[in-house]
């Protein structure tokens, strides 16, 4: 609960007050009326006394004196808050009260009594009878807390003044009652901690009872010397804590909470409560027991102040925190420029913290910050001047970070290719390549290249940590040199050693070798091999033996201690990461198959085939090129050789991600099979294995004790029980899909299950299983004329209709019977039913029965039934109807079906001679269908009698059907046993939330878009079964919706069926409902259960214990936390748009009352006389219209100035959480009843030791993509990602063990993670993906992530081509920060090579990997490029013996597999057919590429590689809002121009002019299939970049579309741009944002820059040698006359351009004639070009090719210049010639679009892709996008 016991000299403000206060409307601070009273003279430092003055003014009247003395108790504690009077006003106001206070004391006198102790004890008695015993009947709640108020506060005033022992009996009886009552009537989170009166079952439970006494045990624990007396009692251990600390009190009262839910949860668990009752005393021992050792510090004794703890402690470190953010430049500045969260927080591992004091000394170095913001900064507050170093690591911008972290992988593909090319190059020589001396000798010179690379690392160490380097300890730096002079060493000794294994050396090896001519052995490298590979020959036997690895790490021993030392760095992290013998052969034999299967196609595809063409190119001696060749002495062609080999070293270094998709593919689908997935997986299997479900269930989801089982065996009702309780949990299941409209009323009626079977000898089925069973039965017994025998054996080979034939005739006795009020009748329904049963058993049925007459007989039976499920108004006829057709079935069973119908009649009379009447069946219950047990049976009998095939595929709705299908087969996977309720573990859920859509508003759902369609149409399109559902259930009168608004209930049919907040409430709060029907099962007793769930009577005193119980324990069990950030704002926010959000989310509360919402709440506050914004963390509640304020706990000021946005919204929210578990869940997932009931059973996962005492420390769960509907791409989208949260991590977390946190809903170990570092590290940019930071951090702390697939989340995705591509791009930028992090760096460094290697290839790997397939693109064909310009191509590869090589091509063609996105299809066809079956996967993947599914992943392709690449190049990831609506719009040309144009479409554009130039002037090998191959892809890969946005762009090639597009292209590109211009209206405000991170990168970023322009230089020097006007001249004044021509053409741009702006407004005629005069000089120089120099069409067409290329190169020097330009004042000129350049690329793009939009059928065709998946659930997406609506 939210407060504190209550003390005696509590000095905070009387929080009934406080509480009441905010019961006022949200839109008014409650602390206003705290100061209501005497407001002009209560200082704000002295608030807490306003009560007690208030108060004086309300007993005032009728009595001065007790206000005299209320308003000296006020003064004292004024006193005691400031005694020196130090706080704005505090001295004038404690001047006035004593002016005050000094007349009133001779003006007041007592009037009840002598003297101020009997007048104030008096006045109390007379108060409290007068306002609480009588008033509590008659007040309302609002008053009595007012009096309850008032009340405390006067004894509060009455202890100051009566000592203790002289306080009546009677007053303190009073008081006690007080005391106990008024926190009624404050709020409280879960625990009502001091509730009067009834208590809650809560507070009953022995586990809460046992903590609360634990917490209260203060023994040993030394009293506070308090200012007005000598100790102060406290009532438990939080409150002492927070007099020793200062801790604030909101945070003790939660934290309060916390701890004895805490206790109770582990309490009812382990029954060793009893250890905790020492808590204290182990507290004390621990706090203060090496005080003075350790800092020097003494205990004291002195009670600190409420927000102590925040102001000394805290805020200080938020301060220097915030001074370092404000470096960070929001986002632009490099990190090694600031220091970070890890870096403040790494301070505090090492003895130097210990420095700082306790009390904390300020003018400790650590807060001392050099930093100064100049006057010109202010505004931003920028600060600047020299920084304290960054702590153990600098994350630099750079790649060799890839380096550094995985250098063994590295240098073993390093090591592995030199050795494969040497073997390769020798194998032709020697046949016995491995035996061969010089073969050996040559592998043996990789321990040079090792050195070499060993050396490498050591600098990079040095390098990289070059910002660091002040905060390193002395043995750090000792241990980096040392590595550095060692790998120095070997540098030198290996090469001289190597060297002198050759007799006769030559060349650089003779220079070595006389290094070391003292040495005469031609051993001595051997020696140096054997010395060298010591440590490595070390490594692996700690790597096969972990055991020892851990010891080590343990030992204290001296040598084991150096070794460490020299190992590993000496951190708090990162050690004891290995895992158990087991799991590391596994991933070991599958890294090392892996290896072995890639080095062998390396070697045999890649390498072999490439020697040979090497060989002879190297031999071939060329002296004529076609260009001027700088370097024509260079011998054996090496730029060939380069230009060849480049690419394929390349698709070397990458190819084993594609062999790690393949290997894992295999592997996960081989773990899924054992792991049961996909057994059940359609309806036919389901009702096949139906009949084991509630066994499995049992089995699974159900706890018993052993005394259960036995008492169940004895008298053999355990099957009866586990059936109940099976289908008490089916039915709510089958309930909660009919309210989401998943299903229809009769659906859900052939789905339910009787909740008991004890009526009937058979188990009851659901009726879908039963289905046509009945009809088929009649039909086969009508013509059979066999023996009974052969009937009942064809019957009973059928179980179910064996079943349904028992039910139904049992049934319909019990309903006739029922029905029936005369006994003489029901004898004849008994006589009946004895016939039936006889005749069976003497196997006489067919003789003695009519089969003929069953037919009518059931038709009839239906009408019966019917007629009783039918409602009446006139009884009478009612009647007269029910006995008509009761007569009219006797008489048909009398008659047409028995053969001796009249003997029974005769019989029945033969008895009742006295009863005999003229009509019989005339005394009926026509009510009986009123009772509802009975309509349950008449409604299921008659769906057994009625329902035919058709049931068979119920429910038609495909996500029903996945959902029952996964549920039933998830219950045959292995999984822990449930524990009851009582005995599980406790947890939280916590969802963060910014300004996301809560629901859907009236006008989202009704306002139509450019085309005409609103949301709400297009889902009823997309969800047209659903929509029909829902209309079922609102129109059902039973269910009571007429009295509601239908705009809301449509606003949440919606809302549910998008990415909402809405929905994912609803989902999560199912897990409350899944508890307290567990809670039913676990406690009821036999009858509740066969009784039913849902019909239990709470009016029955067992039943409402057995309710409050379950109620009690779900509050014990589960908590959810929703942290909106922003709420506060939204709740003062005049926006309607905010206020809509705070009022759905306001609604949320008070729908789901233990829903609990947490935000940042900003208050200012005047301090000294200036006014400060004062930030809270808040959690609020919904009361009974608004919402209530539990906890409010000040923060040192906004959390996110120093972190990313979401991270900070979970921290701050952490705190409210509750139990030993966290699940986290982003607000645009979902949760299904059936999956939450299996909770418990997730939860145990954490109490399984795997492999030895680890226990997992994050559970990972699998998520269903519930967006793939949408749209063909958010099908792809949905398959992709569900692949990967299926069998990519099911393959991370085993075999592989690499397994993080990719985002929600993994559940967290709570405790383990809050105590180490949190579940979200949040320093700005570094931590964008702060999810799998998480997972980082677990795992280098010793964590162990796990995986399950048995319990499945609800995800939501993104659903258009923008949408995703900002997602990738995020996710891109993410990967890039997490190659520059100390996590990966720690964990590439600390993890086994072969748990490195599936850490890299699964993380960042994959991200460098997807950029160097599309370098190797740009590499092959600036080397072919190379080739053909120079004329290398011609003279070298036209040699028949590399024609005839394949090789190249081969190679390249790997790579092409991964381009195309075939490395994300092979996961998805494998899940896929696990779980749906193979052949759903062909069909799926063809149809996947029948709707061009390659070229969307193809152009992610460039997403990723483009993000990545400039991330760690430049920096600017930032946090991109995707937008998680229902695009059904077009997105214009402009806008998708600004979002791919740098990413996307410049990059396809010159891979299409250097495609073009290798067309026109190549001569390869064309007829080469792999030729084909390869380039076909590489054009593939350019129309993907080029036009996939307007593929899948809705009406991206409708007319009207493409004509409004082409006029918002010119206008964008016309406006000019300037300040406060946004890039989306003008075309320069578009291009300077684009250039943002050249405009923060260092010096080395804009220097790459410019180097890496310089390929397009290429073009025209390699081009203009091809001019016929060159006439075959390789001078080089041929280029420099190109340059000529290029400067020439500029000059006239620029003249153009000048003359425009100078003359063309007042000077027209003037700059008509300039340009007459350049088109004259334009047309003279081309004629004399052409007569005179022999100029060419075709030379102009090759000369574009040439200078464009040039033109670009140039804007891209600049750019990186553009400092350089500005100054110069050509800065425009530049931005002139990129809007050309802007101007034709868009042109060129646009034209293709345009040419297409002229055919009406490219505009439907595109239509029918892109929205395929939504045709097939019967949308007519062509009539929506036509805007023609049906009426």
């Amino acid at each position: 609960m939210a407060s504190t016991s209550g003390t005696k000299d509590d000095v905070g403000p009387p929080r009934s007050l406080s509480r009441r206060m905010t019961r006022a409307p949200t839109m008014v601070d409650p602390n206003d009326e705290n100061g209501a009273v005497d407001s002009e003279l209560v200082p704000s430092s002295l608030a807490s006394i306003a009560p007690i003055l208030r108060v004086a003014n309300e007993v005032e009247k009728e009595n001065p004196r007790v206000a005299y003395l209320c308003r000296f108790h006020a003064f004292e504690k004024a006193h005691r808050m400031d005694p020196h009077s130090s706080g704005r006003g505090v001295r004038q106001f404690k001047t006035y009260l004593l002016h005050r206070l000094e007349r009133e004391e001779e003006e007041t006198k007592p009037i009840l009594a002598k003297n101020d102790p009997r007048e104030i004890q008096k006045y109390y008695q007379i108060f409290y009878e007068k306002n609480i015993r009588e008033g509590q009947y008659t007040k309302k709640p609002e008053e009595m807390a007012k009096i309850y108020q008032i009340a405390s506060v006067l004894y509060d005033v009455l202890r100051t003044v009566v000592p203790s022992s002289k306080v009546d009996d009677e007053t303190q009886r009073y008081a006690k009652d007080v005391e106990e009552k008024k926190e009624q009537y404050e709020h409280y989170n879960i625990l009502p901690l001091f509730a009067v009166g009834v208590k809650p079952a809560i507070m009953e439970l022995p586990e809460i009872k046992a903590a609360l006494r634990a917490i209260r045990n203060l023994d040993n624990l030394p009293m506070f010397q308090m200012s007005e007396e000598k100790g102060r009692p406290v009532n438990d251990i939080l409150e002492w804590l927070a007099l020793r600390f200062g801790f604030q009190k909101g945070n003790v009262a939660n934290q309060r909470e916390h701890l004895i839910l805490l206790l109770g949860n582990m309490d009812v668990r382990n029954k060793n409560l009893q250890d905790y009752e020492q808590m204290a005393n182990d507290m004390y021992g621990t706090l203060f027991g090496n005080v003075q050792h350790v800092i020097g510090g003494s205990y004291q004794t002195a009670a600190q102040d409420d927000e102590s703890f925040l102001r000394e402690v805290v805020t200080p470190i938020y301060e220097v925190l915030l001074k370092e953010s404000r470096r960070n430049q929001k986002g632009k500045a490099s990190h090694s420029a600031w220091r970070n969260y890890d870096d403040i927080n790494e301070y505090f591992w090492t003895d130097k913290c210990f420095k700082l004091g306790w009390p904390m000394d300020k003018k400790a170095d650590f807060f001392v910050h050099s930093d100064v913001i100049k006057p010109s900064n202010r505004g931003n507050k920028q600060a600047v001047g020299k920084r304290k170093p960054k702590t153990n690591f600098a994350e630099v911008r750079t790649f060799w970070h890839l380096y550094r972290s995985f250098d063994r992988m590295w240098i073993f593909y390093i090591l592995a290719l030199q050795a494969m090319i040497i073997i390769a190059w020798h194998q032709r020589v020697s046949a016995n390549v491995f035996f061969d001396d010089d073969v050996v000798r040559s592998v043996l010179s990789i321990f040079i290249t090792a050195a070499i690379l060993n050396f490498l690392r050591a600098v990079l160490d040095i390098v990289l940590s070059f910002y660091a380097w002040r905060s390193l300890k002395f043995t750090q730096i000792v241990r980096y040199l040392l590595k550095f002079i060692v790998a120095a060493f070997w540098l030198v000794v290996m090469p001289v050693a190597y060297s002198r294994s050759y007799e006769n050396p030559s060349g650089i090896l003779r220079f070595f070798s006389n290094m070391g001519a003292d040495w005469q052995t031609h051993s001595l490298y051997n020696y140096c091999i054997a010395i060298y590979l010591i440590p490595n020959v070390l490594a692996s036997l700690i790597f096969l033996f972990p055991f020892v690895r851990r010891s080590m790490e343990r030992s204290n021993w001296r040598i084991v201690t150096i070794l460490m030392w020299w190992a590993q760095p000496h951190l708090y992290v990162g050690r004891g990461m290995h895992e158990d013998m087991f799991s590391l052969l596994k991933y070991t034999l599958f890294w090392i198959t892996l290896l072995i299967s890639k080095l062998a196609f390396s070697y045999f595809v890649e390498i072999l085939p490439l020697i040979e063409p090497t060989r002879t190119i190297m031999s071939i001696t060329v002296s004529n090129y076609d260009w001027h060749e700088f370097f024509p002495n260079v011998t054996h062609n090496m730029g060939v050789v380069i230009a060849i080999w480049a690419p394929v070293v390349l698709v070397y270094f990458m190819d084993t991600q594609i062999w790690y998709a393949i290997f894992s593919t295999v592997i996960g689908g081989i773990y899924g099979a054992f792991s049961h997935l996909g057994e059940i997986r359609t309806l036919g299997m389901l009702r096949a294995r139906f009949e084991s479900v509630p066994t499995a269930f049992s089995k699974r989801l159900v706890p018993y004790s052993k005394e259960d089982i036995k008492r169940h065996e004895q008298d053999d009702t355990l099957h009866r029980i586990n059936i109940a309780k099976f289908s008490q949990m089916w039915n709510e299941f089958i309930l909660s899909l009919r309210n989401e409209d998943l299903i229809s009323h009769s659906e859900k009626n052939l789905l339910l299950v009787p909740y008991s079977s004890s009526d009937v000898s058979v188990v009851q089925w659901p009726p879908f299983l039963l289905a046509s069973k009945i009809p088929i039965a009649l039909d086969m017994a009508k013509d059979f004329e066999k023996e009974d025998a052969d009937l009942f054996r064809k019957i009973k080979n059928d179980d179910f209709m064996h079943h349904a034939i028992i039910e139904c005739y049992e049934t319909l006795r019990d309903v006739l019977l029922g029905i029936l009020l005369d006994d003489v009748d029901k004898k004849v329904i008994w006589q009946i039913c004895y016939e039936v049963e006889s005749s069976i058993q003497q196997q006489r049925f067919l003789k003695e029965f009519k089969m003929r007459g069953l037919a009518p007989l059931s038709q009839k039976l239906e009408n019966f039934l019917k007629l009783l499920m039918t409602d009446y108004k006139d009884p009478q006829l009612y009647r007269s109807q029910i006995i008509n057709i009761l007569q009219d079935i006797v008489e048909i069973i009398i008659k047409d079906v028995m053969n001796n119908g009249h003997e029974v009649l005769e019989k029945v009379d033969t008895f009742h001679q006295e009863d005999k009447k003229e009509q019989k069946f005339e005394r009926v219950d026509i009510d009986l269908a009123k009772n509802r047990s009975w309509m349950e049976k008449i409604v299921r009998l008659y769906l057994l009698l009625t329902v035919k095939e058709s049931a068979i595929n119920v429910p038609m709705n495909l996500e029903a059907r996945r959902r029952i299908t996964f549920f039933a087969n998830s219950l045959f996977m292995i999984m822990p046993s449930a524990p009851k309720v009582r005995n599980m573990l406790s947890f939280s859920v916590l969802t963060p939330y910014y300004k996301e859509n809560v629901l859907y508003s009236k006008d989202e759902l009704n306002t139509p878009n450019e085309d005409g369609i609103t949301t709400l149409f297009y889902l009823q399109k997309i969800y047209p079964d659903e929509w029909n559902n829902y209309e079922e259930r609102i129109n059902d009168p039973k269910l009571g919706y007429a009295t509601k608004d239908r705009s809301e209930l449509d606003r949440q049919w919606v809302s549910y069926r998008g990415q909402t907040l809405a929905r994912t409430v609803r989902g999560m709060m199912y897990y409350r409902e899944a508890l307290e029907l567990q809670c039913f099962l676990d406690f009821a007793d036999d009858n509740a259960i066969f009784g039913g769930y849902r019909a239990i009577d709470i009016n029955h005193r067992d039943y409402r214990v057995l309710k409050e119980r379950a109620q009690a324990l779900a509050d014990l069990k589960f908590t959810y936390v929703v942290s909106c950030q922003v709420y506060g704002a939204q709740k003062k926010s005049s926006k309607e748009e905010d206020r809509n959000c705070y009022v759905d989310i306001l609604n949320l509360m008070l729908t789901y009352p233990s829903l609990r919402v947490a935000y940042i709440d900003e208050r200012e506050h005047t301090v000294n006389g200036k006014t400060e914004k004062v930030y809270y963390s808040v959690l609020v509640k919904g009361g009974e219209k608004l919402d209530e304020e539990i906890y409010r706990i000040k923060l040192p000021g906004p959390p996110t100035e120093i972190g990313e946005g979401k991270p900070e919204n979970q921290n701050h929210a952490i705190v409210f959480t509750r139990g030993e578990a966290l699940q986290t869940i982003d607000m645009n997932q979902d949760n299904y009843f059936e999956e939450a009931f299996k909770m418990r059973n997730v939860l145990e996962e954490f109490l399984k030791t795997h492999h030895g005492q680890r226990r997992p420390t994050i559970l990972g769960l699998r998520e269903h993509i519930f967006t793939g509907s949408v749209s063909s791409l958010a099908w792809f989208m949905s398959n992709q990602e569900t692949s990967f949260v299926t069998i990519g991590q099911r393959v991370l977390a085993n075999p592989l063990r690499v397994r993080f946190h990719y985002g929600h809903p993994d559940i967290f170990d709570r405790l383990f993670h809050i105590t180490r570092g949190g579940i979200s590290k949040a320093s700005k940019t570094i931590n964008l993906s702060e999810d799998i930071f998480s997972g980082y951090n677990s795992t280098l702390r010793r964590g162990y992530v796990t995986h399950h697939e048995y319990i499945q989340v609800g995800k939501g995705r993104d659903v258009g081509m923008n949408q995703i591509s900002q997602f990738e791009a995020k996710v891109a930028n993410g990967n890039g920060e997490q190659t520059l992090s100390r996590d990966v760096h720690r964990l590439g460094r600390r993890f086994d090579f072969y748990r490195m290697m599936s850490f890299y290839f699964t993380t960042v790997g994959f991200y460098f990997s997807s950029m160097v397939t599309v370098l190797i693109v740009y590499i092959f064909l600036y080397g072919r490029l190379y080739m053909v310009l120079s004329g290398l191509e011609r003279r070298i590869l036209d040699d028949p013996a590399i024609r005839e090589s394949k090789s190249l091509e081969g190679a390249l063609a790997t790579q092409s597999l991964f381009q195309l996105g075939l490395l994300l299809v092979l996961p998805m066809v494998m899940e896929i057919g696990l779980e749906r079956g193979f052949r759903s996967a062909i069909g799926d993947l063809i149809v996947m590429q029948l709707q061009l599914a390659s070229v969307f992943f193809t152009f992610q392709l460039g997403t990723k590689a483009h993000y990545y690449g400039r991330t760690i190049l430049h920096g600017g990831s930032k946090y991109r809002a995707t937008g998680r609506g229902f695009v059904v719009f077009h997105a214009k040309f402009a806008e998708n121009y600004r979002m791919y144009s740098r990413s996307h479409f410049v990059k396809g554009l010159e891979l299409f002019i250097l495609l073009l130039v290798y067309e026109v002037y190549g001569h390869s090998y064309r007829s080469s299939s792999l030729y084909f191959f390869i380039t076909f892809s590489m054009w593939f890969l350019v129309a993907s970049w080029l036009f996939a946005p307007f593929i899948f762009n809705p009406s991206g090639f409708d007319w009207q579309k493409t004509v409004d597009d082409w006029t918002d292209w010119k206008r964008w590109m016309g406006n000019r741009g300037g300040i406060g211009i946004s890039p989306d209206k003008s075309w320069e405000s578009w291009w300077n944002e684009e250039q943002e991170h050249l405009r923060f990168t260092d010096v080395r970023g804009r220097f790459l820059e410019i180097i890496i322009a310089f390929r397009f230089f290429i073009y025209q020097y390699g081009i203009v040698y091809h001019l016929k006007i060159s006439h075959g001249s390789k001078d080089i004044l041929v280029y420099g006359l190109s340059w000529f021509v290029m400067a020439t053409v500029l000059l006239v741009l620029k003249m153009v351009s000048m003359g425009r702006r100078k003359f063309g407004t007042d000077f027209q005629l003037m700059f008509r004639i300039l340009k007459a005069l350049l088109f004259l000089g334009f047309v003279s120089v081309m004629t004399v070009l052409f007569v005179v120099c022999g100029l060419v069409i075709s030379d102009i067409f090759a000369a574009i090719l040439a200078f464009m290329p040039t033109g670009w190169a140039i804007i891209l020097i600049c750019q990186a210049c553009r400092p350089c330009l500005k100054g110069i004042g050509i800065w425009d000129s530049v931005m002139e010639l990129g809007r050309a350049y802007e101007a034709v690329m868009g042109l060129f793009i646009f034209m293709p679009v345009v040419v297409l939009s002229w055919f009406p059928f490219v505009s439907e065709f595109q239509t029918r892709l892109l929205f395929n998946q939504a045709f097939s659930r019967g949308l007519q997406i062509s009539m929506i996008l036509a805007g023609k609506k049906d009426s």
